[in-house]
């Protein structure tokens, strides 16, 4: 059997927490061959971002296509994108490609406050990637800015979920890890009109770096092995719950979440006998 294929195009990140490489460690330990479309180079570790660098358009291009032409992929996540003219170009190769599970988290602003992606590109994400998504995954910040609502309560953010299918995509997964009380609890709402809540306890640490960009990388990594969305984020959630209670401690800043967790702890894959912590 092939072994299943993810693709991420998003960032660098030269402190290993975020972007590319956080998102090529989650494929590995979910067993899932993983390849890469690099949108822009950040200079950045633990305590912030210092330098961001885009590649071109036509650069970008070029990776998709040497990747998709030859290798294929069975999911792809996006990550930062930056600018309108990188989201425009990497929307033509998902259709000229036909790639369905697509799963896109729309990253716009780094943990410690820098934009990495313009203001006025968010008009592209919603009008070009959208439409495209098999699942968009907002936090709360990023959920406000596409839909233009404040999100402040549960009631808000499946508010927030529906209005984000309206907008095209397929399904929404709206992060509530920035609310203030509760358990971090995040909503699945899919294209039928269903909900699915997902909690966790929420784990007081700055050991956050990067969580968003696990997460979606690992509902890719399901979703290349087959499960269907709800199991995919169902993984998701307890793969990046594990991460950031077993965080390695590193770095002054807002340090990175431990993607080897998951083997560390002896976790499995759905249908392998797991038992999910």
């Amino acid at each position: 059997m092939t072994q299943p294929r993810a693709l991420t195009i998003a960032g660098s990140d030269s402190g290993g927490g975020a972007g590319i490489q956080a998102d090529l460690k989650t494929f590995t330990v979910l067993r899932t061959y993983g390849t890469s479309v690099i949108t822009c180079v950040t200079a950045q570790n633990t305590l912030g971002v210092t330098g961001v660098y885009p590649l071109t358009p036509d650069q970008v291009a070029a990776q998709l296509d040497a990747v998709l032409s030859d290798i294929g992929t069975d999911s792809a996540k996006t990550g930062m994108l930056y600018d309108a003219p990188i989201i425009a170009v990497v929307a033509d190769r998902v259709r000229r490609y036909g790639i369905r599970n697509l799963v896109v988290d729309p990253v716009m602003i780094a943990k410690g406050g820098h934009p990495l992606l313009l203001p006025e590109a968010q008009a592209a994400v919603r009008e070009l990637l959208l439409p495209l998504a098999l699942v968009v995954t907002p936090n709360l910040p990023e959920a406000e800015a596409l839909t233009g609502m404040t999100i402040r309560t549960r009631a808000d953010m499946a508010a927030a979920g529906r209005r984000l299918l309206q907008m095209g995509a397929r399904a929404a997964v709206v992060k509530g890890g920035h609310l203030e009380e509760g358990p971090a609890a995040d909503l699945l709402v899919a294209a039928d009109g269903s909900q699915q809540w997902l909690e966790a306890e929420r784990a007081e640490s700055r050991h956050t770096h990067g969580t968003g960009c696990t997460f979606s990388a690992a509902i890719a990594a399901g979703l290349a092995r087959g499960l269907q969305l709800p199991e995919a984020v169902s993984l998701a959630k307890a793969f990046i719950s594990l991460a950031i209670r077993k965080a390695p401690g590193i770095g002054a800043g807002h340090g990175p979440t431990n993607h080897l967790a998951w083997l560390e702890e002896g976790c499995g894959l759905p249908g392998e006998g797991d038992e999910r912590r």
